[in-house]
């Protein structure tokens, strides 16, 4: 993303996970560790993707470090693709190392926004989560995970009205049960051409936003 992201790896189930973390401006305070990942990884996802740097920029606008990931068997992490389920291990393996305490946020683009959502099912009454961001949340095609009331206000989720990859109409019929709000930007398509900044307005004015006063 910028000279001075760190790349590193760790160790999950499947062997060697490759990292990259970006750390706010020291001027900024320190608001915890948002974990990101990337959409699917059989379509050219990485963590390297624009949409997921964009996250990470506006999360590190707002004070938190920022940690992006390649699931197995993208660039330099081990292992094959799990359609999903190792995915979910790969990210909470993350976690576990990057921010095993503290504040978390966690977020995901497409692919990455179905195996968040699992990781949210996972990790919320274990631990607190800030900050929760889905974005092209790929409803029609997987399984993602409802989010329990508790976290809503906590949750922004982000779709294009004509995304061809993922129709808003079946983000809105995975939303609509759970009587979750989706921020519906007009006339933009799966990747936000034209529009990163605006996703980043977005979810920067989310990070931002004071919770005790809603």
């Amino acid at each position: 993303m910028k000279a001075s992201t760190q790349r590193l790896t760790l160790t999950g189930v499947a062997g060697t996970i490759e990292v990259a973390v970006d750390e706010a401006e020291k001027s900024v305070p320190f608001r915890g560790v948002a974990v990101i990942a990337h959409p699917h990884p059989l379509f050219g996802g990485t963590m390297d993707n624009k949409v997921v740097q964009t996250l990470a920029r506006a999360f590190v606008q707002c004070g938190w470090r920022a940690v992006r990931f390649n699931f197995r068997g993208v660039g330099g992490s081990a292992g094959v693709h799990d359609n999903g389920q190792g995915e979910l291990l790969d990210l909470l393996a993350v976690v576990q190392d990057q921010a095993p305490t503290g504040a978390l946020a966690l977020a995901g683009f497409s692919f990455g926004a179905f195996v968040t959502s699992h990781a949210i099912d996972t990790l919320w009454q274990q631990r607190q989560l800030e900050r929760l961001v889905l974005v092209g949340t790929a409803a029609s095609r997987f399984n993602v995970a409802p989010l329990a009331s508790e976290l809503h206000q906590r949750t922004l989720v982000v779709h294009g009205e004509i995304d061809d990859t993922v129709p808003l109409a079946d983000v809105m019929n995975w939303a609509r049960p759970q009587k979750l709000p989706v921020t519906v930007i007009p006339g933009v398509e799966h990747f936000f051409h034209g529009q990163l900044n605006l996703l980043r307005s977005l979810v920067a004015r989310h990070l931002m936003s004071d919770l005790t006063s809603t």
